[in-house]
């Protein structure tokens, strides 16, 4: 499986979560809800992910998945502890921490980044913020398929 993560266009200082990974300054992304919810569970080591600014229509970086980390039923404790031990990774703003401060969490390391030269996403009405799919001509403009969350089911 590849994945197709969103990026926020605003991260810590003004700077975009798409720079950050790009500079190796954020070498994991995080995900996470009240209860398990997508890529929790379903991202490996090893897998490809590829990255998009939100609001835009392109594809431009790739990473191979170096490591997860799945967590459930956390305390309020234990999340600030996930968050601030894997803090040189993430290089979450303020906001972000808050923004993440869940139950569930799926932390995701990365390596191997590369910019690519862009990709034409096509989106569909009905896509997450997070994609996991076969391919990624699955979600392009020319090759794409109606999207499903078959993959993503738990």
């Amino acid at each position: 499986m590849v994945h197709l993560v969103y990026c926020d266009n605003v991260g810590k200082k003004g700077q975009r979560v798409l720079d950050k990974i790009l500079s190796g300054n954020k070498t994991m992304v995080v995900r996470g809800a009240a209860g398990r919810k997508i890529p929790h569970s379903r991202v490996f080591e090893g897998e490809v992910l590829y990255f998009m600014e939100k609001g835009s229509a392109e594809i431009s970086a790739k990473a191979v998945v170096k490591d997860v980390q799945n967590y459930v039923e956390l305390t309020d404790e234990e999340i600030t502890k996930v968050l601030e031990e894997n803090q040189s990774k993430l290089n979450l703003s303020d906001k972000q921490k808050t923004r993440w401060h869940k139950k569930c969490l799926c932390l995701v390391e990365f390596e191997n980044v590369e910019e690519i030269t862009p990709l034409d996403f096509d989106h569909q009405r009905n896509m997450d913020d997070w994609l996991i799919i076969e391919k990624i001509e699955d979600v392009l403009v020319g090759t794409s398929i109606p999207y499903n969350y078959d993959k993503s089911k738990f």
